[in-house]
């Protein structure tokens, strides 16, 4: 079974889930905080690893 999961990636600011990406569960254990652009701040803001 692969080990790659699907997470979500909410805005810090407005809290809203923008993105999704991948993660391979056994080689990263901490979780993701990307920069990214939200469309409803109009900022590039970070996006953090929300609970699915």
């Amino acid at each position: 079974m692969s080990q790659v999961r699907l997470i979500k990636l909410q805005c810090s600011k407005c809290k809203r889930i923008n993105y999704w990406s991948s993660k391979n569960k056994k080689l990263v254990t901490r979780k993701i905080e990307l920069k990214k652009y939200c469309k409803w701040c109009r900022l590039s803001t970070p996006h953090k690893e929300a609970k699915k």
